[in-house]
């Protein structure tokens, strides 16, 4: 028996919902991961996986994380950067729905 695989199925709105959620989370609690590790003086997080993590739809998420710990505030790579990859994802998700 031949069974195809649905796609519609898989990318639907409700699962992208749910993959912004978890991947948001995980970005927040990277910047809490990364902030208590660089207190402590232990092996830390790398900038590289911050922003991949904002790349794939976890802006919100590294942002908050960012201003609620405090953390990387003072780098202007990542004051600028993950709001730009953020605003960048937004407006293409806008287009991706509008078009």
């Amino acid at each position: 028996m031949n069974q195809s695989i649905d796609i519609s199925r898989i990318f639907n709105v409700q699962n992208f919902i749910i993959y912004l959620i978890i991947i948001n989370i995980i970005g927040f609690l990277i910047m809490y991961i990364d902030k208590r590790k660089a207190e402590k003086g232990k092996w830390r997080i790398s900038e590289k996986t911050i922003f991949i993590i904002t790349a794939l739809g976890g802006g919100i998420g590294t942002i908050s994380g960012m201003y609620t710990f405090r953390h990387k505030t003072q780098k202007f790579q990542f004051v600028i950067g993950l709001p730009a990859i953020t605003i960048l994802e937004i407006i293409g998700i806008i287009y991706f729905f509008i078009t």
